[in-house]
């Protein structure tokens, strides 16, 4: 029992020893634990596959820092590089990937199976503008009291809808009903 005991206390760390440190990117310099790595020096030409020592000195050597590129490469990649530099690049990257972005919303038209032709118009003209602009759009058409008794007005005014806009939207969620109203979603083309 007593040797058991003495075997879990040499088996656990010393309390007085540093956390390892959890890094979102790379691994940089000391951080890197495997015996090789393909290194890649300062001038972008490859050395091989060299002791991890030895390119940690080249790195020190040329005042830069050793930067894990290709984790999962047997072995792995690194390359001597400044790192600060390289993390301001590929914060500069992400943030021009976020900008070219565009994030699709879904509009919402609603209508009235007995809709007046000026009221058609008007709000035909801002679903196209909806649809210019890269937005999905959501047509709602709600029935009210006595009108639920005719459905096919309401099928009827949505395919005119959708043979309005066929050269620049196409239907991506049919014309169906859902509690009193009839929904029917357009993607611009």
């Amino acid at each position: 029992m007593l040797q058991l005991l003495q075997e879990r206390v040499i088996a656990r760390p010393p309390f007085n020893a540093p956390p390892t440190p959890k890094t979102d990117g790379p691994r940089v310099n000391f951080e890197i634990d495997v015996p090789n790595v393909r290194l890649i020096d300062a001038a972008g030409e490859n050395r091989g596959v060299v002791p991890i020592r030895e390119a940690l000195r080249l790195a020190e050597e040329a005042g830069l820092d050793l930067c894990e590129i290709s984790p999962n490469a047997d072995p792995p990649v690194a390359k001597i590089l400044d790192f600060g530099k390289y993390k301001y690049e590929e914060q500069k990257k992400a943030a021009e990937a976020r900008k070219k972005q565009k994030i699709i919303e879904i509009k919402e038209i609603k209508l009235r199976p007995m809709i007046d032709t000026h009221d058609y118009d008007v709000k035909m003209r801002a679903m196209l503008r909806f649809l210019e602009e890269g937005d999905k759009v959501k047509v709602t058409l709600r029935f009210r009291g006595r009108e639920m008794a005719h459905p096919e007005l309401g099928m009827k005014l949505l395919q005119k809808v959708r043979a309005d806009f066929d050269p620049v939207a196409k239907v991506e969620y049919e014309p169906r009903m859902e509690g009193r109203q009839m929904i029917m979603i357009l993607a611009p083309r």
